[in-house]
């Protein structure tokens, strides 16, 4: 257990504790909560990095930390009684971004049982997508008026983000079983 996977735990500890602070209207707290997330996000990956702290453990625990904290936004976002109806998400919105998620993950598992290997590695629409996801969150939390702009950015990228998933895990299903025709 590294400093950056133990980075990456304390940020699923904190995920209880921001959708607490939404559901008592406590926005502010919601939002500094949320931004120690995103800070604490940068600050693992980096100390893997540099040094030198990357491990299976932390390539499933990152970015499951990152799912759940964000689909924990999106989810209290759209039903919370403590956001105001303008700001309060659609619903559509985040059964976008959850559906998204669902696919990426259910297409991993499926290139790892069919491979027996998996690379995770965003793309940049990925991490556009996430930037924005984000940003709505912020948005809404910090109920900027134009938060409906913000978020239906958002749903784009997150449609174009995953059909690029889609795309990128249909050629390397399909490239393994061109190898696998080849081989016999």
């Amino acid at each position: 257990m590294n400093l950056a996977n133990k980075i990456s735990i304390a940020r699923i500890i904190l995920i209880p504790f921001f959708i607490t602070s939404i559901v008592y209207a406590r926005m502010e707290i919601a939002l500094a909560l949320f931004i120690l997330a995103i800070i604490s996000d940068g600050v693992d990956g980096f100390i893997a990095r540099s040094l030198h702290q990357k491990t299976k453990l932390g390539t499933i625990l990152d970015p499951l930390a990152d799912k759940m904290l964000l689909l924990s936004a999106y989810i209290c976002l759209s039903i919370a009684n403590s956001i105001p109806n303008q700001l309060r998400l659609p619903p559509y919105v985040p059964i976008i971004v959850i559906s998204r998620d669902a696919i990426i993950v259910l297409g991993s598992i499926m290139i790892h049982l069919i491979t027996g290997d998996l690379n995770v590695s965003p793309s940049a629409w990925g991490k556009i997508t996430t930037f924005f996801q984000m940003m709505t969150i912020v948005s809404v939390l910090t109920k900027f008026n134009y938060s409906y702009i913000v978020w239906n950015v958002t749903v784009a990228l997150t449609v174009v983000s995953g059909i690029d998933y889609v795309i990128k895990g249909s050629r390397i299903l399909s490239e393994n079983h061109t190898i696998i025709k080849k081989a016999g």
